[in-house]
Protein backbone atom coordinates (compact mmCIF):
# COMPACT_ATOMS: atom_id res chain seq x y z
CA UNK A 1 0.00 0.00 0.00
CA UNK A 2 1.52 3.51 -1.12
CA UNK A 3 -0.39 6.60 0.03
CA UNK A 4 -0.40 9.86 -1.95
CA UNK A 5 0.98 12.95 0.02
CA UNK A 6 -0.23 16.47 -0.67
CA UNK A 7 2.88 18.89 -2.21
CA UNK A 8 3.31 22.67 -1.26
CA UNK A 9 5.32 24.84 -3.12
CA UNK A 10 8.60 26.80 -1.32
CA UNK A 11 9.10 30.77 -2.60
CA UNK A 12 11.71 29.82 -5.34
CA UNK A 13 9.03 27.34 -6.81
CA UNK A 14 9.90 23.98 -5.71
CA UNK A 15 7.80 22.00 -4.92
CA UNK A 16 7.87 19.54 -1.38
CA UNK A 17 5.48 17.09 0.17
CA UNK A 18 3.81 18.12 3.34
CA UNK A 19 5.30 15.06 5.69
CA UNK A 20 9.08 13.47 4.74
CA UNK A 21 11.18 10.91 6.10
CA UNK A 22 13.42 11.62 8.57
CA UNK A 23 16.82 9.55 8.53
CA UNK A 24 18.71 10.03 11.76
CA UNK A 25 20.39 7.41 12.95
CA UNK A 26 19.39 5.01 9.72
CA UNK A 27 22.97 3.91 8.68
CA UNK A 28 24.47 0.98 6.46
CA UNK A 29 21.96 -1.79 4.98
CA UNK A 30 19.55 -1.67 7.79
CA UNK A 31 19.25 2.11 7.21
CA UNK A 32 18.92 1.22 3.53
CA UNK A 33 16.33 -0.97 4.00
CA UNK A 34 13.93 1.41 6.34
CA UNK A 35 14.34 3.64 4.21
CA UNK A 36 13.48 1.84 1.13
CA UNK A 37 10.45 0.38 2.68
CA UNK A 38 9.64 4.42 3.16
CA UNK A 39 9.72 5.32 -0.01
CA UNK A 40 7.68 2.29 -0.99
CA UNK A 41 4.80 3.57 1.59
CA UNK A 42 4.41 6.77 -0.06
CA UNK A 43 7.05 9.11 1.23
CA UNK A 44 8.78 10.99 -1.17
CA UNK A 45 10.79 13.94 0.65
CA UNK A 46 13.74 12.11 2.41
CA UNK A 47 15.66 14.17 5.10
CA UNK A 48 19.44 13.41 5.78
CA UNK A 49 22.63 15.55 6.80
CA UNK A 50 26.39 15.28 6.40
CA UNK A 51 26.08 14.80 9.89
CA UNK A 52 24.44 11.85 10.14
CA UNK A 53 26.82 10.05 8.01
CA UNK A 54 24.21 8.31 6.54
CA UNK A 55 24.00 9.86 3.11
CA UNK A 56 25.67 7.44 1.38
CA UNK A 57 22.71 5.17 2.99
CA UNK A 58 19.78 7.53 1.64
CA UNK A 59 21.45 7.24 -1.98
CA UNK A 60 21.75 3.56 -1.83
CA UNK A 61 17.90 3.12 -0.59
CA UNK A 62 17.06 6.11 -3.54
CA UNK A 63 19.03 3.29 -5.95
CA UNK A 64 17.15 0.44 -4.92
CA UNK A 65 13.58 2.25 -5.39
CA UNK A 66 11.34 1.76 -8.02
CA UNK A 67 10.58 4.92 -7.91
CA UNK A 68 12.26 7.21 -10.13
CA UNK A 69 14.99 9.95 -8.94
CA UNK A 70 13.08 12.77 -10.17
CA UNK A 71 10.13 12.16 -8.25
CA UNK A 72 11.60 11.92 -4.98
CA UNK A 73 12.96 15.09 -3.05
CA UNK A 74 16.34 14.75 -0.88
CA UNK A 75 17.44 16.83 1.19
CA UNK A 76 20.82 16.98 3.07
CA UNK A 77 22.78 19.74 5.65
CA UNK A 78 26.41 21.41 5.80
CA UNK A 79 27.63 20.83 9.14
CA UNK A 80 28.99 23.59 10.83
CA UNK A 81 32.67 23.03 10.62
CA UNK A 82 32.39 23.39 7.29
CA UNK A 83 30.62 27.18 7.08
CA UNK A 84 33.99 29.27 5.39
CA UNK A 85 32.79 29.67 1.95
CA UNK A 86 35.55 27.33 0.10
CA UNK A 87 35.29 24.50 2.57
CA UNK A 88 31.18 24.78 2.02
CA UNK A 89 31.36 25.05 -1.66
CA UNK A 90 33.60 21.01 -1.30
CA UNK A 91 31.32 19.72 1.29
CA UNK A 92 28.17 20.20 -1.05
CA UNK A 93 29.94 18.52 -3.69
CA UNK A 94 31.77 15.57 -1.00
CA UNK A 95 27.81 15.41 0.13
CA UNK A 96 26.42 14.81 -3.27
CA UNK A 97 29.93 12.14 -4.21
CA UNK A 98 28.62 10.66 -1.01
CA UNK A 99 25.19 9.86 -1.86
CA UNK A 100 25.98 9.25 -5.57
CA UNK A 101 23.51 11.82 -6.67
CA UNK A 102 23.92 14.96 -9.09
CA UNK A 103 21.57 17.28 -6.60
CA UNK A 104 19.95 17.93 -4.28
CA UNK A 105 16.50 19.04 -3.82
CA UNK A 106 17.18 20.86 -0.23
CA UNK A 107 20.34 21.88 1.00
CA UNK A 108 20.36 23.30 4.41
CA UNK A 109 22.44 25.02 7.06
CA UNK A 110 22.00 22.92 9.71
CA UNK A 111 22.88 25.66 12.45
CA UNK A 112 23.75 29.22 12.41
CA UNK A 113 26.40 28.81 15.33
CA UNK A 114 26.56 32.74 15.51
CA UNK A 115 29.74 32.79 17.64
CA UNK A 116 31.57 31.19 14.73
CA UNK A 117 29.98 34.08 12.37
CA UNK A 118 30.14 32.12 8.86
CA UNK A 119 26.71 32.04 8.17
CA UNK A 120 27.01 34.13 5.77
CA UNK A 121 29.48 33.05 3.38
CA UNK A 122 28.28 29.19 4.35
CA UNK A 123 24.89 31.02 2.26
CA UNK A 124 26.64 32.42 -0.06
CA UNK A 125 28.27 29.47 -0.81
CA UNK A 126 24.56 27.92 -0.97
CA UNK A 127 23.48 30.38 -3.22
CA UNK A 128 26.02 29.77 -5.93
CA UNK A 129 25.85 25.75 -5.70
CA UNK A 130 22.75 26.14 -6.62
CA UNK A 131 23.41 28.30 -9.47
CA UNK A 132 25.91 25.40 -10.68
CA UNK A 133 22.92 22.92 -10.44
CA UNK A 134 23.95 21.34 -7.92
CA UNK A 135 20.85 21.94 -5.35
CA UNK A 136 17.17 23.03 -6.70
CA UNK A 137 16.50 24.88 -3.26
CA UNK A 138 18.45 26.27 -0.37
CA UNK A 139 17.48 26.91 3.21
CA UNK A 140 18.47 26.64 6.81
CA UNK A 141 17.82 25.06 9.99
CA UNK A 142 17.08 26.32 13.73
CA UNK A 143 17.61 29.98 12.52
CA UNK A 144 16.59 32.64 14.25
CA UNK A 145 14.08 35.43 12.71
CA UNK A 146 17.44 37.62 12.87
CA UNK A 147 19.74 35.38 11.59
CA UNK A 148 17.65 35.55 8.83
CA UNK A 149 17.16 39.01 8.62
CA UNK A 150 21.12 38.93 8.21
CA UNK A 151 21.31 36.25 5.14
CA UNK A 152 18.50 38.04 2.87
CA UNK A 153 20.36 42.00 3.81
CA UNK A 154 23.68 41.10 3.20
CA UNK A 155 22.86 38.68 0.16
CA UNK A 156 19.52 39.28 -1.04
CA UNK A 157 18.41 35.74 -1.27
CA UNK A 158 16.33 34.42 1.72
CA UNK A 159 15.75 30.86 2.60
CA UNK A 160 13.17 28.57 1.08
CA UNK A 161 12.99 26.42 4.38
CA UNK A 162 13.63 26.85 7.78
CA UNK A 163 13.53 23.43 9.58
CA UNK A 164 12.90 23.98 13.74
CA UNK A 165 12.85 21.95 16.59
CA UNK A 166 8.76 21.98 16.65
CA UNK A 167 6.29 19.76 18.52
CA UNK A 168 3.45 19.75 20.93
CA UNK A 169 5.44 20.90 23.66
CA UNK A 170 7.62 23.38 21.87
CA UNK A 171 5.18 25.04 19.17
CA UNK A 172 7.38 27.46 18.40
CA UNK A 173 4.44 29.75 17.52
CA UNK A 174 5.83 33.79 17.11
CA UNK A 175 8.83 31.75 15.06
CA UNK A 176 5.95 29.86 12.51
CA UNK A 177 4.22 33.57 12.35
CA UNK A 178 7.47 35.29 10.99
CA UNK A 179 7.91 32.58 9.09
CA UNK A 180 4.64 33.17 7.54
CA UNK A 181 4.92 37.05 6.98
CA UNK A 182 7.97 36.41 5.60
CA UNK A 183 7.32 33.62 2.51
CA UNK A 184 9.38 30.92 4.11
CA UNK A 185 8.27 27.31 4.95
CA UNK A 186 8.68 26.03 8.26
CA UNK A 187 9.87 21.95 8.54
CA UNK A 188 9.71 20.50 11.89
CA UNK A 189 12.48 18.29 13.31
CA UNK A 190 12.01 15.75 16.39
CA UNK A 191 7.58 16.51 15.19
CA UNK A 192 6.95 13.93 17.99
CA UNK A 193 9.34 15.05 20.41
CA UNK A 194 10.48 12.58 22.99
CA UNK A 195 8.30 9.92 21.17
CA UNK A 196 8.47 7.47 24.74
CA UNK A 197 7.05 10.67 26.64
CA UNK A 198 4.43 12.17 24.24
CA UNK A 199 2.99 8.71 23.25
CA UNK A 200 1.38 8.41 26.88
CA UNK A 201 0.07 12.15 27.01
CA UNK A 202 -3.89 11.56 28.17
CA UNK A 203 -4.65 14.64 26.48
CA UNK A 204 -3.45 13.84 22.94
CA UNK A 205 -4.82 10.61 23.78
CA UNK A 206 -8.67 11.48 24.09
CA UNK A 207 -8.51 13.71 21.10
CA UNK A 208 -7.00 10.08 19.43
CA UNK A 209 -9.71 7.71 20.53
CA UNK A 210 -12.37 10.75 19.54
CA UNK A 211 -11.04 10.36 15.59
CA UNK A 212 -9.95 6.50 16.14
CA UNK A 213 -6.30 7.60 15.30
CA UNK A 214 -3.06 6.99 17.23
CA UNK A 215 -1.49 9.59 19.10
CA UNK A 216 1.28 10.09 16.30
CA UNK A 217 -1.64 10.47 13.53
CA UNK A 218 -2.79 13.54 15.77
CA UNK A 219 -0.05 15.04 16.58
CA UNK A 220 1.46 14.68 12.55
CA UNK A 221 -2.23 15.98 11.68
CA UNK A 222 -1.63 18.89 14.09
CA UNK A 223 1.59 19.80 11.99
CA UNK A 224 0.04 19.80 8.81
CA UNK A 225 -2.55 21.59 9.78
CA UNK A 226 -0.30 24.06 11.48
CA UNK A 227 1.27 24.56 7.97
CA UNK A 228 4.42 23.02 9.09
CA UNK A 229 6.56 19.88 6.90
CA UNK A 230 6.74 17.11 9.66
CA UNK A 231 10.09 14.50 9.14
CA UNK A 232 8.78 11.84 11.68
CA UNK A 233 11.51 8.54 11.61
CA UNK A 234 10.51 4.73 11.83
CA UNK A 235 12.03 1.99 10.90
CA UNK A 236 9.05 -0.20 11.37
CA UNK A 237 6.51 -0.07 7.73
CA UNK A 238 3.54 -0.17 9.64
CA UNK A 239 4.56 2.78 11.82
CA UNK A 240 5.71 4.29 8.48
CA UNK A 241 2.59 3.68 7.28
CA UNK A 242 0.83 5.28 10.07
CA UNK A 243 2.58 8.34 10.24
CA UNK A 244 1.57 9.19 6.42
CA UNK A 245 -1.93 7.76 6.99
CA UNK A 246 -3.16 11.53 7.95
CA UNK A 247 -5.14 12.78 5.27
CA UNK A 248 -8.61 10.97 5.78
CA UNK A 249 -9.47 13.19 9.34
CA UNK A 250 -9.17 16.92 10.52
CA UNK A 251 -8.87 18.42 14.27
CA UNK A 252 -11.56 20.98 14.72
CA UNK A 253 -10.10 24.06 16.36
CA UNK A 254 -10.76 23.35 19.93
CA UNK A 255 -8.57 20.26 19.35
CA UNK A 256 -6.02 22.39 17.72
CA UNK A 257 -5.67 24.77 20.78
CA UNK A 258 -5.72 22.11 23.09
CA UNK A 259 -2.43 20.87 21.82
CA UNK A 260 -0.80 24.24 21.36
CA UNK A 261 -1.58 24.40 25.20
CA UNK A 262 0.60 21.56 26.06
CA UNK A 263 3.97 23.73 24.79
CA UNK A 264 6.10 24.80 27.63
CA UNK A 265 8.88 27.47 28.08
CA UNK A 266 11.57 24.75 28.50
CA UNK A 267 9.96 22.44 26.15
CA UNK A 268 12.87 21.60 23.79
CA UNK A 269 14.50 18.60 23.77
CA UNK A 270 17.95 19.00 24.52
CA UNK A 271 17.71 22.83 25.26
CA UNK A 272 19.55 23.69 22.23
CA UNK A 273 18.86 27.40 21.54
CA UNK A 274 20.28 28.77 18.25
CA UNK A 275 21.15 32.13 20.22
CA UNK A 276 23.61 30.38 21.76
CA UNK A 277 23.70 26.26 20.85
CA UNK A 278 26.56 25.34 18.07
CA UNK A 279 27.33 22.28 16.29
CA UNK A 280 30.21 21.19 13.97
Amino acid sequence: MSISIPEVTLNDGVTLPVIGFGTYKLNGNEGAVAINSAIDAGYRLIDTAYNYENEGTVGEAVRRSSISRGELRITSKLPGRYQAYDKAVITIQESLYRANLDYYDLYLIHWPNPKQNNYVEAWQALIDAKKWGLIRSIGVCNFLPEHIERLEKETGTKPSINQIELHPFFNQEQQRIWHEENNIKTESWSPLARASDILQNETIKKIADHHNKTISQVILRWHYQLGAIPIPKSSSPERQLENISIFDFSLNETEMSTIAELTRPDGRINDQDPAAYEEF
